[in-house]
């Protein structure tokens, strides 16, 4: 599956990750992040303290993984109770750490793999969403929805 590959870190930061398991679709790029890419919006998505970045109104500005599920649902996304792909749909997979504060978002594709935007390095798709579970990511710990639309 491996057309380009991460660099060296990627190893350290993801160790379920393995060369097979992912595609680099995209060149590296600070211009958005993981929440921006999984809610379909190229701008980095933070609920930081200053506006400095993008957040939804409405929205409270905290790293929680309630403040970005209400995110996602202003996006037309809602919540489910998996990670099953779903025809006609897509879904996010919310990861969390230890301490529970979100860490990483996810989309499934129609494909039924992932695509992830890892911080401000490349987009990949992966097979599982195992594959960036552990080290920094955490793990999934809830899953959103939303209907395709038709062109």
């Amino acid at each position: 599956m491996t057309k380009a590959t991460l660099g060296s870190w990627a190893t350290t930061v993801f160790p379920k990750l393995q060369a097979s398991d992912y595609e680099v679709t995209s060149a590296k790029t600070d211009t958005y992040n993981c929440i921006g890419w999984a809610a379909g919006v190229l701008e980095w998505w933070e609920p930081d303290q200053y506006d400095t970045y993008y957040w939804p109104p409405k929205v409270k500005r905290e790293y929680t993984v309630r403040a970005y599920i209400d995110a996602l649902r202003s996006v037309g996304y809602q919540p489910c109770g998996n990670d099953r792909y779903e025809d006609g749909h897509e879904k996010i997979a919310l990861y969390a750490d230890e301490d529970g504060s979100p860490t990483h978002a996810a989309r499934q594709l129609q494909s039924g793999q992932w695509t992830s935007k890892l911080g401000p390095d490349e987009d990949i798709e992966h097979l599982t969403l195992e594959c960036l579970t552990g080290g920094d990511y955490g793990q999934p710990v809830f899953y959103l929805i939303r209907k395709l639309s038709t062109p």
